[in-house]
């Protein structure tokens, strides 16, 4: 079957002039209602059609040439200080959440040690089991962070 490309021009043309009717009622409470179909006590709203503005593309442009420019030993000094530097931010938080287990599992197993603000022993605080559970999550993401980091370098 041929098509006509006459009837492809007719249906490119009508639907490039199409765009809908919108409608808006407001009610005696004062809701307003809009809609692409005519509402009864509704106006036809007579709308502009919106300005836009192209996107700028600066991921296609290249390096300025005034960017300054590094050896290739010279980055990998940098690179290899950058490793040392996450790699002793992951010993310190490796450390930090064995601290933070410890006390933790302190507070679990012994509830009487935690002491209120009337200095007298009392039951599990949940505040501070809380703070304490989270003291852990945070140093298991800040591990788990790191260790990302230092996977990522060359």
């Amino acid at each position: 079957m041929k098509i006509n490309p006459l009837f492809i021009m007719l249906c490119l043309s009508y639907a490039g002039g199409s765009h809908a009717e919108i409608y808006k009622r407001v009610d005696a409470n004062g809701h307003v209602t809009y809609s692409s179909e005519p509402l009864k006590g509704g106006k036809k709203l007579d709308l502009k059609p919106l300005a836009t503005v192209p996107g700028s593309r600066t991921s296609s442009r290249g390096t300025p040439e005034d960017f300054p420019k590094v050896d290739n030993q010279t980055q990998k000094r940098r690179d290899a200080t950058r490793r040392l530097i996450l790699e002793d931010e992951l010993a310190t938080e490796e450390r930090l959440l064995t601290s933070s287990t410890e006390t933790l599992k302190s507070l679990e197993n012994n509830p009487e040690l935690v002491v209120g603000p009337d200095s007298a022993p009392n039951r599990k605080n949940a505040e501070q089991l809380k703070a304490a559970q989270d003291n852990v999550n945070l140093h298991e993401q800040n591990i788990k962070a790191l260790r990302t980091e230092i996977s990522n370098l060359k």
